[in-house]
């Protein structure tokens, strides 16, 4: 899947949603994510890794679709 693509499907998907939350407070569920990440990095624990990588691309798609 392209980002594009990946973007797209957040989009259809969570825009309304993401939308009512705003930029600001999207901004800050992305950052919560790339903590999130960073433990897991401290840890290496490559399952969360796995997951909190996901976690912070699919954030970062929906703060794009946020701000257009």
């Amino acid at each position: 899947m392209r980002i594009r693509e990946a973007q797209g499907m957040m989009r259809a998907i969570y825009y309304h949603k993401d939308s009512r939350r705003g930029a600001e407070r999207t901004w800050m569920w992305l950052m919560e994510e790339v903590e999130e990440l960073g433990e897991a990095i401290r840890r290496g624990d490559r399952r969360s890794m796995e997951a909190e990588f996901a976690d912070v691309l699919a954030w970062l798609a929906s703060l794009a679709n946020v701000v257009g």
